[in-house]
């Protein structure tokens, strides 16, 4: 993905809670589109191989939880974490990680992740076609900028982590708040 390019005009399957809903899942369909999550705001959107796996779960979803308030400082609106997982898997490690700031958009199909170029086979670990590990600024559906891992190829040995990372992204917003201040 390069800067300028807007995003792919994709259908995400989410659930969302309903409370007219009874029983002990109380969740419906809802389809959301691009435009829902990213029109007219300006959000970090971030993504990875896998919902509950160690460097996900540990280091760069609570890393973007953790700074909401900083990014919100920085004009960012909402922060959009996706994975090539469906909405019940996405929703219950929204859930485990006590979510209150990064809301999670499933792409179980890939659809979105293979439109912008970043789904790549992971049968190496067993998990299928999933997201190569990334983050972007997205401003009203178009990349303002781009963060990707080094490395993006099939069965990849490693699992880079650190250009995508908040604290890279904080680094970029620091910057350019200072560049327009000048």
């Amino acid at each position: 993905m390069r800067t300028g390019v807007a995003l792919p005009n994709v259908t995400f399957r989410t659930r969302v809670r309903d409370e007219s809903i009874e029983g002990p899942n109380p969740f419906r369909w809802q389809d959301m589109t691009t435009a829902d999550y990213f029109k007219g705001k300006r959000v970090i959107l971030f993504s990875l191989p896998g919902a509950f796996t160690p460097t996900c779960s540990t280091y760069q979803l609570p890393g973007f939880e953790k700074n909401a308030e900083t990014f919100r400082e920085n004009g960012i609106d909402a922060i959009y974490c996706m994975s090539v997982n469906d909405s019940f898997v996405m929703n219950q490690w929204a859930k485990s990680q006590n979510l209150e700031n990064v809301s999670v958009i499933p792409d179980g199909s890939g659809e979105f992740t293979r439109r912008i170029g970043m789904l790549v086979n992971k049968d190496n670990l067993g998990f299928g076609m999933r997201s190569w590990r990334y983050a972007a600024i997205i401003n009203d559906g178009v990349v303002e900028a781009w963060f990707e891992e080094p490395g993006l190829c099939d069965n990849h040995g490693e699992d880079p982590y650190g250009v995508s990372s908040p604290e890279n992204l904080l680094e970029y917003l620091a910057n350019a708040k200072a560049e327009a201040a000048a």
